[in-house]
């Protein structure tokens, strides 16, 4: 076996020794098994260096920059009041690359995800919350109709992919909408 697959094999073995995912009588034979009896230095290697660490470290980085772009974008969608449509196209335009990757990320059942499509769908809210706002100031009805828009969207998207938060923040939108439109007639 090659080196490079040893080192892989034997910080996985001992992430799992260090975080008690197999008992470590299980770990110190696996260790002697894959370092055929050599005595290897393992001690240094640190649960950073783990494969799985650095995944899970990429996800944070990836979660802290989604989020950092969607705080962004909401605020200058809603701050910029000169060429408020080249800000629509690019909240637009991130709002669909977003989509595109929380389906791809959730086909590989990855847990960043979720991350993804709640960002997305805060995009859209924004956006349209913001074409309302912008090219329809007087008229409350299509404020309305575009948050109920989304809310079916929400519910929609929760519906057939089974994403129970959307489903239940689609419905409650809804009927929080609904409620005080029949609240203020």
């Amino acid at each position: 076996m090659a080196d490079s697959r040893k080192k892989i094999i034997l910080n996985e073995i001992l992430f799992w020794k260090q975080n008690k995912l197999l008992p470590e009588q299980y770990c110190d034979f696996l260790i002697t098994l894959y370092s055929e009896g050599k005595e290897l230095e393992l001690e240094q290697i640190s649960h950073k260096k783990s494969i799985k660490a650095k995944q899970k470290q990429k996800k944070i980085i990836l979660c802290t920059v989604v989020s950092i772009l969607v705080i962004a974008l909401l605020l200058s969608l809603f701050l910029v009041s000169k060429m408020t449509w080249i800000v629509g196209i690019i909240v637009g335009i991130t709002a669909i690359f977003l989509m595109i990757s929380a389906y791809r990320f959730s086909r590989k059942k990855e847990m960043i995800a979720p991350i993804l499509h709640i960002a997305s769908a805060l995009l859209l809210l924004g956006l349209s919350v913001k074409i309302s706002i912008e090219y329809f100031p007087e008229n409350q009805i299509v404020l309305y109709s575009f948050l109920i828009i989304n809310c079916l969207l929400w519910f929609f998207t929760g519906y057939k992919y089974k994403l129970m938060y959307f489903t239940v923040s689609g419905i409650l939108g809804a009927v929080v909408i609904i409620g005080y439109q029949f609240m203020n007639l």
